[in-house]
């Protein structure tokens, strides 16, 4: 669907992106992780041509048309942009004019949307009344106007409710549904695990690693147990691999954790120690990353 070839992106002295390429594959939700500052939202917006001075090369479908390629993007941009003063309703109108939307398929397509972002009854409600998960909704709505092909969303849940979060992750499931192309930026990982089927992780304007979710997190996330008991000490667990102590318990990372586990039980039945807690821990994409790129702060 949307190959971006070496693309590099300077602020100075600076480099807000440095030789940034990937392919993104037609009908896949492709999310895009990393810190704040990582340099997401300037490669969303050359993307989607707010950017203009930048060297590299952008192909859509093969081909480095970026006139037919821009009618095909719809633009979630991390900074609301909605007119305040004005209702849903006729926020939609505007940006749906500015696909070339008019007259009653103008109107059609407005309802649709406030149906699909749950508006439909604050339709001629002025934005400013809006709270902010409302207003996410409907900016979400404007980029969805002309029926896009390819869905660029940048930190699409950031300072929302629970409750409009979880909307807009079903949204973006139908959206799915429909063979959609989506690009999702965010620095909230779990949001990204959950959605996306392929992932790039981004650190200081750099692509550190890229590929399928699940491939990512079994190529990197090392297997670890979880056990909470009384009178279990770290000491008694270091046979069965790397310990930590972790909310009133211990995390041990080790490569059997399946036989870790059995031997764990047969420990605390020979001490006659009272297991709470004896579980899997699931690989998250937050361990790849700091596996990848460490901890230190990237201001």
């Amino acid at each position: 669907m949307m190959e971006i070839k070496s693309v590099t992106k300077k602020y100075g002295k600076t480099h807000a992106l440095k030789d940034v390429t990937l392919s993104v594959p037609k009908g896949s939700c492709y999310g895009l992780v990393g810190p704040n500052g990582a340099g997401k939202s300037t490669l969303m917006k050359i993307v989607t041509s707010v950017i203009h001075t930048y060297t590299g090369e952008l192909q859509f479908g093969g081909k480095p048309d970026m006139k037919e390629f821009k009618r095909q993007i719809g633009y979630v941009p991390q900074e609301i942009c909605l007119e305040d003063t004005v209702s849903a309703k006729s926020n939609l109108f505007f940006f749906g004019k500015l696909y070339g939307l008019k007259g009653s398929q103008l109107r059609q397509r407005a309802a649709e949307i406030l149906d699909e972002v749950g508006l439909k009854e604050r339709a001629g409600d002025k934005v400013k009344t809006f709270s902010g998960g409302m207003k996410r909704r409907l900016n979400i709505g404007c980029a969805l106007m002309h029926h896009p092909e390819i869905i660029i969303m940048d930190e699409p849940t950031v300072g929302i409710d629970p409750q409009s979060r979880t909307f807009i992750f079903k949204m973006i499931e139908n959206l799915k549904q429909q063979g959609r192309t989506i690009i999702y930026a965010s620095h909230y990982m779990e949001e990204v695990e959950q959605m996306c089927n392929e992932i790039a992780f981004l650190d200081q304007g750099q692509i550190v690693e890229n590929g399928k979710t699940d491939a990512l997190l079994q190529k990197y996330a090392v297997p670890a147990i979880y056990v909470k008991g009384e009178g279990l000490s770290e000491s008694d667990l270091t046979l069965f691999g790397s310990v930590e102590q972790k909310n009133n318990g211990f995390m041990i990372k080790t490569e059997k954790p399946l036989q870790a586990m059995e031997e764990i039980i047969t420990l605390c039945r020979s001490n006659k120690n009272e297991l709470d807690r004896l579980e899997l821990v699931r690989p998250r994409l937050e361990n790849v990353f700091m596996e990848l790129t460490g901890s230190a702060l990237r201001d």
